[in-house]
């Protein structure tokens, strides 16, 4: 195998596109999808694996934690990373199709597997539609944010994969830039994803939870008391990456009149 294969745009966006569905525990050569893409692009694992690393080093998030990943990031990584922060859509929109178009060339269905991974299906035979399409950047969202959290609601601590949701932060109606952001997300349960859309509760700026009043002049039972009224101002947990960006926060929370 050709270890000095040049990483064109295209395999670099395939990269990263795996990159935002992986755990960063499994960024080594031994993962089988990281293994697959090797394959596909004509590389060795390895070769694949520091590229994904390579793009932790410009993670803020994985910076701070003190994983600083690789120091081999090129000016293509970098120019990739900085055009995600002017329109994170768009370029996720084409490194997840650029993945797709490289996984069919070797006879897989990538967003078919993903959407199946994710509980839905397309018709066999089905031609994209914006319905289709829809459906693909919400299985990858809901990827990219568990994958951040490792499966588990940042509020409550529950780690199950059916059993958390991908909750956009801003909805998906009022950003078209950010859609697909993970930065715009929470990993939350079912109850705190719903408390969370109706504004009863909130995550502020800082990353604590706060509750809000008229919640708590509701009649107060044991389970309401220890799943939501208890997490008042207790932090949330942190993504391992993607830390939710404060202003999308603060907004949620402008919004429902905990900050003004």
């Amino acid at each position: 195998m050709n270890t000095a294969v040049k990483w064109t745009r295209e395999h670099t966006l395939a990269a990263f596109h795996l990159y935002t569905l992986m755990p960063f525990g499994r960024l080594h050569q031994h993962a089988p999808e990281i293994r697959q893409l090797a394959q596909w692009e004509g590389r060795t694992p390895s070769s694949v694996a520091m590229k994904l690393v390579n793009f932790a080093s410009l993670d803020p998030q994985i910076v701070a934690s003190g994983r600083a990943g690789l120091s081999g990031a090129t000016n293509q990584d970098r120019e990739l990373w900085a055009a995600l922060q002017q329109n994170w859509d768009a370029v996720a929109t084409e490194a997840g199709d650029a993945y797709a178009e490289l996984a069919l060339s070797h006879g897989v269905q990538a967003d078919n597997e993903l959407l199946k991974d994710e509980g839905m299906e397309i018709e066999e035979g089905k031609t994209r539609t914006a319905i289709v399409q829809v459906r693909v950047n919400q299985a990858r969202f809901r990827k990219a944010v568990l994958a951040s959290y490792n499966a588990t609601c940042c509020i409550s601590g529950l780690k199950h994969e059916r059993l958390v949701i991908a909750s956009h932060i801003v909805p998906w109606s009022k950003d078209t830039k950010n859609r697909l952001n993970p930065q715009n997300g929470l990993c939350l349960s079912a109850l705190h994803d719903r408390a969370y859309d109706h504004g009863l509760i909130t995550v502020m700026p800082d990353y604590t939870v706060r509750v809000s009043a008229r919640l708590k002049a509701s009649p107060i039972d044991t389970f309401l008391q220890s799943s939501l009224i208890d997490r008042d101002s207790k932090r949330i947990h942190l993504p391992e990456r993607f830390l939710p960006d404060p202003t999308f926060l603060a907004s949620h929370a402008r919004q429902f009149g905990f900050i003004s």
